[in-house]
C-alpha cells in the first residue's frame, strides 16, 4: 500500500535528517483524521517536483513533525499538457478537474465559453476557482503526483486563443472535425494544449477564432461525449504516446 501523501509550501534545500513541520489543515488531516502515530513513515511533497519520504517524530494540535530520511526531485514531465475546459454545469466542473489531473494534464484553465450554462461572476467565481484549486490539490495528492497542475483564473475567449497562439500543438475537440486526435504526431517535449467545449458546443465564431490562431479541429471519434470527460479521454489518448505513460 502507498504511503499517505501531504503537501507542504516548499521543500527546498530540505536534506536528510532534516525535520519539516506541517501544519493547519494538512497537519489535522494526517493526525486526527488518517491517525498518523510516531515512528509512521509518510511521503511530503511541495508540488513543485521535490518529494521527502519521513517517519512522524512528534504530533500536536494541528502540528506535525516529520524526520526526512530520503529525500526526491523529479523533472517536470514532458510534454505539458494543458486543458482550456468550458465551464460545465453543476459539480461535473470538479469531476473533469479531478479526473483531469488525475491522468497527468499539467495545468488547467476555465473557460468562460459563449455557450457555457455555468456563469461564473463576482463571489461566484472566487469561490469555483477555490474549488477548483482544491479539488486539484487532493487529487493530485491521491495520485501520488509531485508536479501539481495548476488552475488558471477564468479564461475570456480571447485569452484562449492567446494560449493557443502560444503554443505548439493546440487541438480543439469538436464532433464535426473532419480529424482525428489519433493520427496526430504528439511531441515529446514542449507543450500541449487541448480545448474542450460546453455541453451546448463550442460556438461557431469561437471554433473560427481558434482555428486561426493555429489549433487543429479534431474529433474524439464516432462516440459524442460530455464535456466533463471529453478532455480527460483526450488527455489520455495523446499521453499514452509518449514516454510519460511507456
Amino acid at each position: 500500500m502507498s504511503l499517505p501523501v501531504h503537501l507542504v509550501p516548499s521543500l527546498e534545500g530540505v536534506g536528510v535528517g532534516a525535520t519539516v513541520v506541517v501544519e493547519g489543515d494538512e497537519a489535522h488531516h494526517a493526525v486526527a483524521v488518517r491517525r498518523l502515530r510516531v515512528g509512521e513513515r509518510l511521503v511530503l511533497t511541495d508540488g513543485l517536483g521535490r518529494s521527502a519520504v519521513g517517519e512522524v517524530a512528534s504530533t500536536g494540535k494541528r502540528r506535525l513533525d516529520v524526520a526526512v530520511r530520503e529525500t526526491a526531485s523529479d523533472p517536470e514531465p514532458a510534454p505539458a499538457v494543458t486543458v482550456v475546459q468550458a465551464l460545465p454545469k453543476g459539480e461535473r466542473g470538479e469531476l473533469a478537474v479531478e479526473v483531469l489531473t488525475e491522468v497527468g494534464a499539467a495545468r488547467i484553465v476555465p473557460w468562460a465559453a459563449a455557450r457555457s450554462v455555468a456563469v461564473w461572476k463576482g463571489e461566484r467565481a472566487e469561490k469555483g476557482l477555490a474549488k477548483w484549486r482544491a479539488t486539484a490539490r487532493e487529487a493530485a495528492k491521491q495520485a501520488r503526483r509531485t508536479w501539481h497542475p495548476l488552475v488558471d483564473p477564468l479564461a475570456s475567449t480571447d485569452r484562449v486563443v492567446d494560449l493557443v497562439a502560444a503554443t505548439g500543438l493546440a487541438v480543439v475537440l469538436h464532433e464535426e472535425a473532419t480529424a482525428s486526435l489519433a493520427g496526430l504526431e504528439v511531441p515529446p517535449e514542449g507543450s500541449v494544449l487541448v480545448v474542450v467545449g460546453p455541453e451546448g458546443g463550442i460556438a461557431p465564431e469561437e471554433l473560427a477564432a481558434l482555428t486561426a490562431a493555429g489549433a487543429v479541429s479534431v474529433r474524439l471519434g464516432s462516440e459524442v461525449l460530455r464535456t466533463s470527460t471529453a478532455g480527460v479521454a483526450a488527455v489520455a489518448a495523446l499521453l499514452s504516446r509518449t514516454p510519460r505513460w511507456g
